[in-house]
């Protein structure tokens, strides 16, 4: 048993001073037979803690269903950090941000439409508590108080930039500390008034974040919090990038710079984030100031180690700022994990989404469209699907409203794309609007909806996905409509044909494109999307992520762990097309 407190502006461990250098890894963001690699990379830097979120949505996918295996399983990432003999900070659900999908809520709160999020709700709470019941548990035996390596707790994150509610946040503390939690407890919060005078609690230490600045910050935080410890608990060394963006890249010259300054004035910190990752699957988070920006795959953060966990420039400029205050410890820096360039592929089969619809999902008949979180779907995609009477003149199809992208099709026919950020549900008609003119007999309309990922930050947090409200044609609404979910998490019903040899204009539609690939030996590779449009890919059933030609990422990241020597199959859902079905495996990234 140990103990880890306060006293003074200084923190004790086991009654000795202590100061906090720390690092922020993912464990979902990075596949498990990694995890020991990454840590040791961390301690070998000169870090003595790491600092983790825990995203309530992988660990209750489904209502009373909770997942702690593979990729979720966190007791086990706690377990590796304590064999390095590092501290480890967790931060909780029910809300991290991190530029994870929904900022970590499951979708499945959004079934009760009325919630009110991160508040005081008793509908929310009640939610909240069935959860804690569970993870609180598995945290119990790994609090230092226990002989474990946990110091230290988060109740709820940068809440000062959402709300106010304070009752709320009590009752989190409260939850924890009745079911067992008896260590540091601490928010975290941006370096302003109302940030700090939302987000923190009487008696419990308050930390600071940001990238730049520190002195500005900490002396914002003395002001209210003068007889504590200082700690910056996210330093921001480098960014996320969003779809259409450029890609995000921090000088690690002035990354070191602001961390000797840090240091100098004798605070703690945690760096935001040592090793970032990557957003595999559909679990990519979304931000919204003007309009709607998803995150990309990767995660690679421009972070101390990048995206496959290889030692940066950036890395040995900290480690030797962190050399002037303490001992390094003797640790060989490891060298780069293999990769291998396989070269161009060739996606000879394929299998059209439109003819295996009864192979993916079940029809469900609804007078009007409704959300995914109504039908109990998290991620993906859902069509929705129509008969329009006919014959009707040249009309605007409006949808109130779209979230994210909808492929829109007429009798089989692409008719063009409904994006949230630039359609106008309005009677207004503009050159980006569709018009559907609908012949004597009547034609099918299908709008093939994709949840490009929930907000995970700010005031537009409550982000239902599929059609919100209803579907006109002109001023009416249309009805009777057909509904397939598509979280496309098992593809292992698909029937392929062999692609033709040269494009074939008559296949419409979005399309799964596969390729067998034999390999003799694996290693990391980097999956090249050059000339295919926009979807997702998957590696022996595991989902990589989305690809997307507006960049800046042009790469998806494949650690070796998801290959296996022999055959491994690579699937692609192409949304719109490509003219040549080949991708390429290669050894270097490409984030733009």
């Amino acid at each position: 048993m140990s103990t880890f407190t306060i006293e003074g502006k200084q923190f004790l461990y086991n009654g000795s001073p202590v100061r906090i250098i720390g690092g922020a890894m993912h464990y979902y963001r990075i596949v498990p037979q990694y995890w020991k690699d990454r840590l040791l990379k961390l301690k070998a830097c000169g870090f003595n803690t790491v600092e983790t979120c825990v995203p309530w949505n992988l660990h209750e996918p489904e209502e009373g269903r909770f997942n702690f295996e593979g990729i979720a399983d966190i007791t086990r990432f706690i377990e590796l950090a304590h064999e390095l003999g590092l501290f480890v900070i967790i931060r909780p659900s029910p809300y991290t941000c991190a530029e994870w999908e929904f900022g970590g809520f499951p979708a499945w709160l959004l079934q009760h439409s009325d919630i009110q999020l991160r508040s005081s709700d008793p509908y929310y709470l009640e939610k909240v508590d069935h959860y804690y019941d569970v993870l609180m548990e598995k945290f119990r035996p790994y609090l230092c108080t226990q002989g474990g390596p946990i110091i230290a707790m988060q109740i709820e994150n940068e809440y000062g930039s959402y709300g106010n509610d304070k009752a709320y946040l009590e009752h989190l503390r409260i939850g924890m500390i009745k079911r067992g939690i008896d260590v540091l407890l601490f928010t975290s919060d941006g370096p302003t008034d109302y940030m700090l005078q939302g987000g923190t609690l009487p008696n419990v230490l308050a930390t600071v974040n940001f990238g730049s600045r520190p002195e500005q910050a900490f002396d914002k935080l003395l002001e209210y919090q003068p007889d504590k410890p200082v700690v910056c608990m996210e330093y921001w060394n480098g960014w996320f990038d969003h779809w259409g963006e450029e890609h995000h890249v921090r000088d690690h010259a002035e990354v070191a710079e602001v961390l000797d300054r840090i240091l100098a004035f004798g605070a703690s910190v945690n760096f935001y984030m040592f090793h970032g990752g990557t957003n595999f699957g559909f679990y990519n988070g979304a931000n919204y100031s003007d309009k709607y920006e998803p995150t990309v795959t990767s995660y690679d953060y421009h972070a101390l180690l990048n995206e496959a966990g290889d030692i940066t420039e950036k890395y040995l400029a900290i480690r030797e700022v962190i050399g002037k205050y303490v001992e390094l410890p003797d640790i060989p820096l490891p060298a780069p994990a293999p990769k291998m360039n396989l070269g161009p592929i060739q996606m000879t089969e394929q299998a059209g989404l439109f003819e295996a619809l009864d192979r993916l999902s079940q029809p469900i008949k609804s007078p009007y469209p409704v959300t995914m979180e109504k039908l109990g779907q998290d991620y993906g995609f859902i069509l929705y699907e129509t008969n329009i009477p006919g014959p009707l003149g040249k009309s605007k199809l409006a949808v109130q409203e779209i979230r994210d992208r909808a492929l829109v099709y007429l009798n089989g026919e692409y008719q063009g794309v409904i994006d949230r950020n630039t359609h106008d549900p309005s009677l207004h008609v503009s050159e980006t609007d569709i018009l559907l003119e609908i012949p004597k007999g009547g034609a099918k309309l299908s709008l093939l909806v994709e949840n490009m990922g929930r907000i995970n930050y700010g005031w537009k947090l409550k982000d239902p996905k599929g059609i919100t409200e209803g579907v006109r044609l002109g001023q009416q609404f249309l009805y009777d409509w057909t509904i397939y979910s598509l979280p496309l998490k098992d593809l292992s019903a698909l029937r392929f044909e062999p692609a033709p040899m040269e494009p074939d204009n008559t296949l419409t539609g979005p399309r799964f494109h596969k390729a067998t690939i034999t390999l003799d030996r694996i290693a990391d590779t980097f999956l090249q999307l050059e000339g295919w449009t926009k979807g997702a890919a998957y590696i022996n059933g595991f989902n990589l992520g989305r690809y997307w030609e507006v960049g800046p990422q042009k790469t998806l990241y494949v650690p070796a762990p998801l290959l296996r020597e022999g055959d491994n199959e690579l699937i692609l859902f192409e949304l719109h097309g490509t003219d040549a079905p080949v991708v390429c495996l290669q050894d270097v990234p490409d984030l733009g």
